[in-house]
Formats: structure tokens, sequence, C-alpha cells
């Protein structure tokens, strides 16, 4: 075995070593205090760029839910107005009825008649006045949109709200000054209340199943949101107990690797004593 003085291959070898110990141990602790195993581009390209596109898939998704929700809450609005005027025209119903039959003064049924237009401009009132985040409700469309980040993911959900006035349920504008004075007035009037409730309760039905498709929407998006979310966290997450263990490992090779780099310059040192 040859001795040299010009190059230390030992320390060389034991100074590489503790060089790539500390490098392995930064990156330890950075996973640690992070949480995540991938910090950079250089962690893992692959793995960085499909947890990035999971993001932004459940970011997608997340907003998705939320904008069905709002949906819900749209179509909620109206189907609480035509609930009331549901009951306003059950009133009408009522009044006209009791207009029908005989034996009535006649202020009793200019009472009627005063009672039934009154029921009437409520209904016009709650098809005006019945607003969504500011938005009127009634006379035109409730469109929500819901994607999960991709080309082929999105959709587009559209339900017609008709506008909400009696001539739009069907009372005649005829039937809206309408003299219930008279047995044949007040069956007429009759006639199409009932058509105005049937209608009342066909856009009520309407309403309903897009509530149920965007309820079955959500849920499905808060679903994949979770399974996205899992598998997010087993590409880009750290195994904290395993990250654990790797820093145990690296703190004992940062010392043995000190160690061995100081008897090699020690070892070095030996060569003196030939001179002597």
């Amino acid at each position: 075995m040859s001795i040299s003085v010009l190059n230390n291959i030992s320390s060389l070898v034991a100074e590489n070593a503790v060089s790539n110990t500390q490098a392995s141990l930064q990156s330890t602790l950075q996973q640690l205090s992070t949480g995540l195993k991938i910090n950079s581009g250089a962690d893992d390209p692959a793995g960085l760029s499909i947890a990035n596109g999971l993001g932004a898939n459940i970011a997608a998704l997340t907003q998705s839910s939320q904008n069905a929700s709002n949906g819900i809450g749209l179509l909620q609005t109206a189907d609480g107005a035509l609930s009331q005027v549901t009951t306003i025209l059950n009133q009408a119903v009522t009044i006209a009825t009791e207009a029908a039959n005989g034996g009535l003064t006649a202020s009793q049924t200019t009472a009627l008649g005063t009672e039934f237009t009154s029921i009437l401009n409520e209904i016009t009132n709650i098809g005006t006045q019945t607003n969504f985040n500011g938005t009127a409700v009634f006379g035109g469309s409730a469109t929500t949109f819901t994607g999960d980040g991709t080309t082929n993911g999105d959709a587009t959900t559209t339900t017609a709200i008709a506008a909400l006035t009696p001539v739009a349920l069907g009372i005649t504008a005829a039937d809206a000054t309408a003299d219930l004075s008279t047995t044949a007035g007040a069956a007429t009037a009759l006639q199409d209340i009932n058509t105005a409730i049937a209608a009342a309760a066909a856009q009520r039905g309407t309403i309903g199943a897009s509530i149920n498709q965007l309820t079955s929407d959500s849920q499905v998006e808060n679903t994949q949101v979770q399974n996205l979310t899992s598998a997010q966290n087993n590409v880009q997450n750290a195994d904290i107990a395993k990250v654990t263990s790797n820093m145990t490992q690296y703190n004992v090779l940062e010392q043995t690797g000190f160690a061995a780099l100081t008897q090699s310059n020690s070892a070095e040192q030996n060569v003196l004593k030939l001179l002597q």
C-alpha cells in the first residue's frame, strides 16, 4: 500500500458521504416541516404533475358542488313561492264557491269580488317580488354549471321558470276582474282557478325534478372530491412515520460520517511521523 500526502482519498470519500447525508437530512426535515414529500419539481416531477392535476380537479368539483347548492337554493325559493300561491288559490276557490251559491246580498257579492281581486293581485306581487341573490326568480330560467375541470366533465342544468301571474297560470284577464255577482261568473272563475292550481302544481313538479337532479349531482361531486383528495394525499403527502425513521437514520449517518472524516484526517497526520 502506497502512502501519499497529496490526496487524502479516504477523507474525500468521507466528506462526500457526509455531504450526501446532509442533503438527504435537509430534504427529510423539509418534508417534516411541510408535511409534503413533494416540495418542488426536483423531488418528483411526475408526481408533482399528477398532484397539481388532481388539485385542479378538486377545486373545480368543490366549486361545482357549491354551484349546485346555489341552484338548489334558487329552485327551492321558487317552489316555496309557488306553494304560497297554491294556498292563496285555495282561498280563491273558497271565495268563488261561496259566490256561486245563491242568496247573497249585493254588498256580500261585492265584498267577495274585492277579496278575489286582492288575491289575484297578491299572486302578481309574489311573482314580481320573489328573488334570489338580487335576481328575479320567475320569468326566466335557472342555469347551473358543474364540471370537474376537464373538457368532457362539464354539464349545464337549465330549468325554465315561467312568469308568475294570474294570466300565466291560466286565469284570463276577464276573470281577474270577474263579477262574482252571478252564478255563471263565479263558476267560470272557479274553473280557471282550478286550472291555475294544476299549472302551479306542474311547475312545482318540474322544479322538484331539477332539485333532485342537482342534489344528486352535488352528492356525486362531493364523493369525487373525497376520492380525489385521497389520491392526491397518496401522491403528495409525506409518510410521517417513514420520514421520522429516515431522519433518525440520517442523523446517525451524519455523526458517523463526521467521525470517519475526523479519523481520515488524523491518519493523514500520521505520515509526518515518518519524517521524524
